[in-house]
């Protein structure tokens, strides 16, 4: 697993939070596996208890599921949960686009066309990983630019449920959010319109949340 590796003595429970939910998210760990914190902690070098921290974020999150004095285990996919989650993290995106686009820089668009370059480059050769980071890299801007923590933390706690379904998807042949719209997306901010930008955005999230009605 590549995501599960020893990692440096500093912000332990963060770390091993951010491992274990990117093994979770990626794949690595499937739904339904049963995970124990001794096994992780050794394969990550640490000891039992932030390990233990990051099962019970990952619970809060949905990624895991515990029984005590059980098992604890990854949830599976579910649509509803999915769709519950776009819903917030569309929310949370068309209002840090809202205030972002009179605060953007050119440095700002030019970053987000980069971003979306690679993000077309990436679908078309079927690299799920590059996708989505490309993704992540080009909608960051504008949550960055909006100086909303608030914001940024409620989307960065649900965005890795979507992204388990969006990874599925993608690999079975579907694709990944539209570069078009993405186009869009950036013109508008470009152009310093608000509203349209603000429409393109929950276009954008709408298109997730169709996604998990398909499953």
């Amino acid at each position: 697993m590549e995501a599960i590796r020893p990692l440096a003595r500093t912000l332990l429970r963060d770390r091993a939070y951010a491992s274990i939910r990117d093994a979770i998210v990626g794949g690595e760990i499937e739904p339904g596996a049963v995970v124990r914190d001794a096994e992780l902690a050794e394969r990550l070098g640490l000891s039992r208890a932030p390990v233990r921290e990051a099962f019970a974020r990952l619970v809060d999150e949905g990624l895991l599921e515990s029984k005590p004095q059980s098992y604890t285990r990854v949830t599976q996919v579910v649509a509803a949960d999915v769709r519950d989650a776009a819903a917030v993290v569309g929310a949370m995106h068309e209002l840090v686009t809202r205030i972002a686009v009179p605060r953007l820089f050119a440095a700002d668009i030019e970053t987000m066309r980069a971003a979306n370059e690679r993000f077309a480059a990436a679908v078309a050769t079927g690299d799920v990983d590059e996708a989505l980071r490309a993704d992540d890299q080009l909608h960051d801007v504008l949550v960055r630019v909006s100086g909303n923590r608030a914001a940024a933390a409620t989307t960065a706690r649900y965005t890795p449920l979507i992204r388990r379904l969006e990874r599925r998807r993608f690999g079975e042949g579907g694709n990944c959010r539209s570069a078009g719209l993405h186009d869009r997306l950036i013109e508008a901010c470009a152009a310093g319109d608000v509203d349209e930008a603000v429409r393109v955005t929950a276009e954008i999230w709408r298109g997730l949340a169709e996604l998990a009605d398909d499953d």
